[in-house]
């Protein structure tokens, strides 16, 4: 996606906080377009807990077959937290019979042309996301995961809530959650489409002999020193790849978590992937060994946490099934091996190795959120079935942590059966740990419409740049409603003031100019108290324009800095932020509109997606109120300093 350049902010000070500064002698400016006000549309509210002072622990236990294990009392749940005793608070029991009842809630009745990021579920659910990594996944392996998931979706039992991800260079929503076996038989058979991946040695998956640059100048006769400074340059660039590929995979478990924080209850994130890396180890066969060594595992560990802080147990499987050694397959050759007998040996070690690397990492996920991993097995779709199974059997506990500190430590959970069930050799799954983060502590954010050149592809920055994607799920962090209109039945030639063209896009009129209308709720946003008294904050509104290609053609977005005394805030608080933005996209083709809210001091995020088609024949909106006359004459057009502000629109 392209970044553009900052394109407007403003200082917003609402209320009591305009009348209690120093006046300026200053031109007077427009009516801001951020007002607070009572919204004519109710939205809905969440309530996002923080802080260590609840720890949430789901835990799965199963029998030596696999088969959860139900009707244990409290009293049999011991829970230590860095091998201190830990007083259970509340205890409830989860059983899948009980989910296939539950009802969504009733469905919020919007206006024409207004939209909200809320998306209902029932309140006491599991929800499960199958994720197809074609990323990490050679083409032919996401095939069969495909004709996989088909034998799934026949056979799922009614009622279970399923939604659909795929993973390129970013997450892409191909369904949402829904429990109709139509919908998604429909979705495997027309969206999950296998896709190839650049990173990949061998995208396809053909598994014939490779033959690297280095084995060419081999061949060729070339010099020791040449070939030995070509295989330092493919080993490292290699490590690149992986690491490109880790980066994205983080990132897209960040985006995950942050999707699924805003529903109930637990969820469970089916992960079908052809590799993940954890650790690449030195090469001492290199002239530098050292060059290509990384370690994924900080990064893995962070995504971790915020899967466990949604409540997602991850359940790694591996798209390839069954391996056996490649160097013996019969589709190859061998040619690699003439006159190097060596090289075999070299290979074979380097694969068992490699397998056990993936397998490791997909252990440690597992592990650390509760979930299970499945691999050496070509049943992917019975795996399906016994990972929904497990996760939507499970008992949930809370305690208070007796360690009252929150500097940022990580902590180790234990839970262990006591009673008659402690020697039966059951099976306990849950998260193993948590960071003991000050929920108060300011995050580090970047702006959508500023950042820097060079974003890091994990972290704040980039998960509010992947969220403004097309296509990619939609986070109601920041649940809000936009009304998007037509500005008028006309079209024009050129594009609604402070847009910023694509240059590569190369438009040209006519253009559709699109009101957009924004109403969020106050106390969503993080607006702390600083030492002058006054809470300050920030909060982005943005709109993207793309096309049907997912190309990026136009965006428009405002930052406003809020400067509130305590008066402004608390009233701010009963009410609703509201904001205007105006974006126009091509008229002669349908577009899409990626429309978000950020709050740049916690990073959160609210997205919705709309084609333009779903509101193009809607009526354009009633003009403003017309500004009440003066009761005294106005002052001389000649002295701005005085004139009257502009009406709002």
């Amino acid at each position: 996606m392209r970044v553009f350049p900052h394109l407007l902010s403003t200082t917003l000070i609402l209320g009591v906080a305009a009348a209690a500064q120093a006046p300026q002698a200053t031109p007077a400016a427009p009516a801001p377009k951020l007002q607070t006000h009572q919204p004519a549309v109710p939205i809905p509210t969440a309530t996002i807990t923080t802080g260590t002072q609840l720890v949430v622990v789901d835990v799965v236990v199963q029998d030596n077959a696999g088969n959860p294990v139900r009707g244990l009392p409290r009293g049999d749940f011991a829970v230590s937290e860095n091998k201190k005793p830990q007083a259970v608070k509340t205890f409830d029991e989860h059983a899948a019979a009980d989910f296939s009842h539950a009802k969504l809630p009733p469905p919020l009745h919007l206006p024409p042309g207004t939209f909200t990021d809320y998306e209902p579920v029932p309140a006491d659910s599991t929800l499960n996301v199958l994720l197809l990594d074609a990323l990490n996944t050679p083409m032919k392996d996401q095939a069969y995961v495909r004709y996989q998931l088909q034998q799934f979706v026949k056979n799922e039992k009614p009622g279970t809530r399923v939604a659909i991800f795929g993973l390129t260079n970013h997450l892409i929503l191909l369904q949402g959650f829904s429990s109709d076996p139509e919908v998604l038989k429909s979705a495997v058979e027309h969206r999950l489409i296998p896709r190839a991946s650049v990173l990949l040695d061998d995208a396809a998956g053909s598994n014939t002999d490779p033959m690297s640059m280095a084995d060419a100048m081999t061949e060729a006769g070339a010099s020791a020193t040449a070939v030995a400074g070509v295989q330092q340059f493919e080993a490292q660039n290699a490590t690149f790849q992986t690491q490109l590929r880790i980066d994205y995979t983080v990132a897209a478990f960040e985006n995950i978590a942050r999707y699924l924080g805003s529903f109930p209850g637990r969820k469970n994130l089916i992960w079908f992937s052809g590799s993940f890396p954890l650790t690449i180890f030195p090469d001492p066969s290199l002239d530098d060994p050292f060059a290509i060594q990384n370690d994924a595992g900080d990064q893995l560990r962070e995504a971790s946490n915020l899967l466990d802080r949604a409540r997602v147990a991850v359940y790694p499987i591996d798209a390839r099934g069954l391996q056996t050694t490649p160097m013996f397959d019969a589709s190859r050759s061998g040619r690699a091996y003439v006159g190097n007998p060596g090289r075999m040996s070299r290979d074979i070690a380097a694969f068992n190795q490699q397998n056990a690397q993936e397998h490791m990492a997909m252990e440690q996920v597992a592990e650390d959120t509760g979930g299970h991993a499945f691999y050496n097995t070509n049943g992917l779709a019975a795996a399906v079935t016994k990972a929904i199974e497990a996760g939507s059997n499970y008992y949930t506990l809370t305690y208070t942590p007796t360690n009252r500190e929150q500097r940022g430590e990580y902590r180790n959970i234990q839970v262990q059966l006591e009673g008659d069930f402690a020697a039966r050799g059951l099976k306990l799954s849950y998260r193993r740990g948590y960071y003991a983060d000050d929920p108060h502590a300011r995050h580090p954010s970047t702006s959508i419409l500023a950042p820097p050149v060079a974003a890091p592809p994990t972290g704040s920055p980039a998960y509010a740049f992947q969220s403004m994607q097309r296509g990619s799920p939609t986070p109601a962090e920041i649940l809000f409603k936009v009304r998007v209109l037509p500005d008028s039945t006309a079209t024009e030639a050129t594009v609604a003031p402070k847009n910023e063209l694509n240059p590569s896009a190369n438009l040209k009129g006519p253009y559709r100019r699109y009101d957009l209308d924004f109403a969020a709720l106050a106390s969503d946003f993080s607006i702390p108290l600083q030492s002058d008294g006054r809470r300050h904050g920030a909060i982005e509104f943005v709109a993207l324009v793309y096309d049907a290609d997912g190309k990026l053609l136009n965006i428009e977005g405002d930052t406003i800095n809020l400067n509130l005394t305590p008066e402004s805030y608390t009233k701010a608080l009963k009410s609703a932020f509201a904001y205007r933005l105006q974006i126009s996209a091509p008229a002669r083709n349908e577009s899409f509109l990626r429309i978000g809210v950020h709050d740049v001091i916690s990073g959160r995020m609210g997205v919705v997606e709309i084609p333009t088609t779903a509101v193009d024949r809607l009526p354009p909106p009633p003009p403003p109120p017309a500004a009440p006359a003066a009761s005294t004459p106005p002052p001389a057009a000649s002295s701005p300093a005085t004139s009257p502000p502009a009406a709002p629109k």
